[in-house]
């Protein structure tokens, strides 16, 4: 009688693939934790995008217990990205530059998942194609999500079918588009707020999201002022000062809009 071999921990991980990935091109000490770092990075890049695509169909489906934990689970993903920062700061400007130049003209700029999270909370810009070759799988994952519902869009939707009144040019808007700030829509949500306390605790989690995501861009700037001060990015980047031009922009501006109405 034959038994199968069960499953181990390493098996089911994956986990000789996994730690084989990380393979420093310098004898610098540091060069390790840069990698692993960025490596975690982008696994936690690949589950917001999990969790993001979940929060559209609990939305689509009108399930609002399920897109609040499915929130409370992407904010908890935000906070730990926050947190990583405080062990990538523990390297000095002398120990990244003794291994900077080997990173040639790869960059964060350049993360693909990032991009993916950017234009699934509705910040879309047909430019940032442009960071991916023509032919390649990035920039036509890039180019769907740009053709489909943000997760602000069907948000919207999803008041819609509670009962709210919205203007049939806003559900009916080209999702290509980057989200705008709308009048009616803040209208809307100040009706949200003053009548449907469910809701209203969805759209306070969104602008729970929407901070979670600016904290971390502001935490990501110092590290880099911190690290290579006012020197250009890698990969031709401007660095830090590209970075300090995303801060302070909001993905969801109604929410932040009628702050001051409520």
């Amino acid at each position: 009688m034959t038994h199968e071999k069960s499953l181990t921990y390493s098996e089911y991980l994956k986990l000789d693939g996994l730690l084989g990935q990380q393979r420093p091109l310098s004898a610098e000490h540091d060069e390790l934790l840069f990698i692993v770092i960025h490596q975690v990075y982008e696994l936690w890049f690949k589950q917001c995008l999990h969790e993001l695509r979940y929060l559209r169909t609990a939305f689509e489906a009108g399930d609002t217990p399920r897109a609040l934990a499915t929130l409370k689970r992407t904010l908890t993903i935000l906070k730990t990205l926050v947190g990583q920062v405080d062990i990538l700061e523990t390297m000095t400007p002398l120990s990244f530059n003794a291994f900077r130049s080997r990173l040639q003209a790869s960059s964060g700029f350049q993360s693909f998942q990032f991009r993916a999270v950017e234009f699934l909370l509705g910040h879309k810009r047909a430019v940032a194609l442009d960071n991916y070759p023509p032919d390649s799988r990035e920039r036509a994952e890039l180019a769907t999500l740009m053709g489909e519902a943000s997760v602000y869009d069907c948000f919207l939707h999803y008041l819609q079918g509670n009962g709210v009144s919205l203007p049939q040019r806003v559900l009916g808007r080209d999702v290509a588009q980057p989200t705008a700030a709308d009048e009616e829509v803040q209208q809307a949500l100040l009706t949200v707020y003053r009548t449907l306390p469910f809701q209203a605790q969805v759209c306070e989690r969104l602008v729970d999201l929407d901070e979670g995501l600016q904290e971390w861009r502001y935490r990501h700037v110092k590290m880099v002022e911190r690290t290579i001060g006012a020197k250009p990015g890698s990969g031709g980047s401007s660095g830090a000062a590209y970075l300090r031009d995303t801060l302070f922009r909001p993905l969801f501006p109604d929410l932040w809009a009628i702050r001051a109405q409520l």
